[in-house]
């Protein structure tokens, strides 16, 4: 029947049919989800939004550029820990508090980074730093002689306002406070074959000036190495989480009567914690980063679920991002974007360029490269969702604040650059990592 017919319109009849044998099905799925779903358009759109505000989000980040620098101090430090105060309540700018290398806490305006005051707790070497979250002048720090020490940073005082007394043994090496400001929680060095979480009742710390408490009780069984990580729920204060050079990270639901009612789970990330963190809608999701710069991120939810609960697991990030040169030293910690609702991972090189990094269950992909601000290794960092701002502090001894557009004053670079230069050959630096980092 085909013989007498020309080519064209025998191959024309022929895709006709193709057409209604692969595509009608596909047409028919569609016609049928936007009558069965009343909220399809809405789905359709609010994805293409989504879309739109990554993509906005990860445009800002690869604009930031360095607004202000602190001016170095006389005794130059590794920065190793940042925080900043919460402006909802503060009255004006705000503060920025450092914990640094030589065993003290530096604290600055939040806006200008001039420095305010600096606490030390000698020959005790303190490890971390976090603001209240209801009151935006006490800071705190725990500390190798065995307590957490509070400050309020409006007085000139070096005295403590309060100090958390831990047990004879305990070394605080890492800690963290609840959002609503309640309980505090410590993790310890491994003594002996004992490893702790200590809490404490942290109520009334500005109505009990310079007393000392004692915990509320510890958790004892679930680690066996020393805690590196400790970090609560942003929003639900009876959460929190845990990490050690065991390799485990844990979640607690503190509200739970014992230690082993209190474990909600237990994910393995085969290597040395050395930062940790929650994301996702409603903070469900919980990742961390290693010593050897590994990377594994799980879905909390997922527990309720036959789903697995790993989302992603890289072994080395260094491999598995692709960089001009191979110029992934390490990695320094991750950041949760709410607006965006993306996580970020922050690393960078030993010459101090600081890369940007998006993750998806898909993999890690580089967003930006921030340049031309710190001369050495970036140990730590701050991010603002406030003002869309980010502070970073290095072995360079600089504290940076990097502001989407911001365009710096050339004499004001050029004199801090040419005391940094000079930094590393002088500082001594005391790091609490458990693991020396991979080059």
């Amino acid at each position: 029947i085909f013989l007498s017919l020309p080519q064209d319109v025998i191959a024309g009849f022929l895709y006709a049919i193709l057409i209604l044998v692969v595509f009608h099905p596909v047409v028919d799925l569609i016609d049928n989800f936007n009558l069965t779903y009343k909220y399809a358009p809405l789905i359709i759109i609010r994805t293409a939004f989504a879309m739109t505000a990554v993509e906005k989000i990860e445009e800002q980040l690869a604009s930031l550029r360095i607004a202000r620098r602190s001016v170095l101090r006389e005794e130059p430090a590794y920065l190793l820990d940042i925080d900043v105060s919460k402006p909802a309540q503060s009255e004006g700018s705000g503060f920025v508090a450092v914990s640094c290398s030589n065993k003290s806490i530096r604290v600055y305006n939040r806006e200008t980074l001039n420095f305010l005051r600096e606490y030390s707790s000698h020959p005790g070497i303190l490890n971390g730093v976090r603001f209240a979250h209801q009151c935006d002048s006490m800071v705190f720090s725990a500390c190798s002689d065995g307590t957490v020490k509070c400050w309020d940073v409006r007085l000139a005082t070096q005295k403590a306002v309060q100090v958390f007394s831990g047990y004879p043994s305990n070394v605080f090496i890492s800690f963290d406070i609840s959002c609503n400001d309640l309980i505090v929680c410590a993790g310890t060095e491994k003594v002996e074959e004992d490893t702790f979480l200590v809490f404490w009742d942290a109520r009334g710390i500005t109505d009990c000036a310079s007393t000392s408490k004692e915990p509320l009780g510890v958790y004892s069984e679930t680690h066996n190495d020393d805690i590196t990580k400790i970090c609560f729920h942003p929003i639900k204060p009876n959460l929190v989480v845990s990490g050690s050079t065991d390799g485990l990270v844990n979640v607690f639901d503190i509200n739970e009567d014992n230690e082993d009612d209190a474990l909600i789970s237990t994910c393995n990330s085969d290597s040395s914690v050395s930062f940790i963190g929650w994301s996702g809608k409603d903070y469900k999701q919980v990742y961390c980063m290693t010593h050897d710069e590994g990377f594994c991120w799980w879905d909390i939810a997922q527990l309720e679920t036959e789903e697995p609960i790993t989302l992603l697991h890289v072994l080395d990030v260094r491999d598995a991002v692709s960089i001009e040169n191979n110029s992934l030293h390490y990695l320094v910690g991750g950041l949760y974007h709410e607006k965006a609702d993306k996580l970020f991972l922050i690393g960078g090189t030993s010459k101090g360029n600081i890369h940007l990094i998006s993750c998806s269950t898909g993999g890690l992909g580089l967003v930006g490269t921030l340049w031309g601000g710190h001369s050495a290794t970036v140990r730590s960092f701050c991010w603002n969702l406030t003002d869309e701002s980010l502070l970073t502090g290095g072995e360079d001894a600089q504290l940076l604040l990097w502001k989407p557009g911001a365009v710096e004053r050339s004499l004001e670079k050029k004199a801090s650059m040419k005391i940094a230069s000079s930094v590393q050959k002088r500082v001594k630096v005391h790091n609490s990592s458990p693991k020396s980092r991979k080059k």
